[in-house]
């Protein structure tokens, strides 16, 4: 398992990407997930030196696109508009060295959750195939989502990944705690997590999960905001106990406000499983 930080961490000097590579490998952690949230600002021949500096340094790069995503939008103009941004997250992110895309899909605005999930499927399917033509090797990760306006609960993505090739999930354990107030309460609940996904998508499925961490507040409309590990109530060493014991692998993506102090936390949790 990969343990990765959201963005460049806290006690980085400087807030590049590449001063953050340099700490995330200082701190003994395994890589970064570049935060394109505000919009993919960077150029080509930064996205070059940033993939070598991972490379020389061993560490594994992400991807989250902007958060202005919405393939479900009523004007046609922002649809083609998320859709290209998650292009470019894909293009830039792919020339960094960074595999894993992920974004938030859509939301339902008031209609049947089987009307979004077909056009998400239509846009995606032609969006992989556009990407496969030029060469850019991703994977897209629809993410799991927090709030239950929001389209992307658990079966909503897996039937994404296996309805689309090219397309994987994001497993946020805290935004599927929050969806339904309070969902991950016990061991089982997350066992029940990882089945569906074995159900969907086989054992590879579980050998290449990418997954974000964090605590989480919550209320009736699901999330609130992100908390610390150890302020929420988040039994997130029952789920790394459990997804050791499920023998699954991936990435790990810390998006705690103290996003290397958690990382780190859980990182050597991780290893104290043996």
């Amino acid at each position: 398992m990969k343990f990765l930080t959201a963005g460049v961490p806290l006690s980085s000097a400087r807030s590049s990407a590449e001063a953050g590579l340099r700490k995330v490998a200082e701190l003994g952690l395994d890589g970064m997930e570049l935060e394109f949230v505000r919009g993919v600002r960077m150029k080509e021949d930064k996205a070059k030196e940033i993939k070598g500096l991972a490379k020389k340094l061993g560490l594994v790069l992400s991807v989250h696109a902007p958060y202005w995503i919405n393939l479900y939008a009523r004007e046609l103009e922002k649809v083609k508009a998320s859709i290209q941004r998650i292009y470019d997250s894909a293009r830039i992110g792919a020339l960094a060295g960074a595999r894993d895309i992920v974004f938030h899909p859509a939301y339902y605005l008031g209609d049947e959750p089987k009307k979004v999930h077909a056009q998400v499927v239509s846009i995606l399917k032609e969006l992989t195939e556009r990407l496969r033509e030029e060469g850019i090797d991703v994977v897209l990760r629809p993410e799991t989502t927090g709030k239950p306006t929001q389209y992307g609960s658990l079966e909503e993505v897996l039937e994404l990944s296996a309805e689309v090739e090219g397309v994987l999930p994001c497993v946020d354990f805290a935004h599927l705690h929050a969806r339904e107030g309070g969902r991950l309460l016990k061991p089982e609940d997350v066992e029940r997590v990882l089945l569906k996904i074995k159900e969907y998508l086989g054992e590879d499925g579980l050998r290449t999960l990418h997954m974000h961490m964090s605590g989480i507040a919550y209320g009736p409309k699901g999330e609130k905001h992100h908390l610390t590990l150890e302020e929420s109530d988040m039994i997130w060493k029952e789920i790394l106990a459990v997804l050791k014991e499920y023998g699954v692998d991936g990435t790990m993506v810390s998006e705690s406000p103290n996003i290397e102090e958690d990382a780190l936390l859980m990182k050597r949790f991780w290893e104290s499983l043996g």
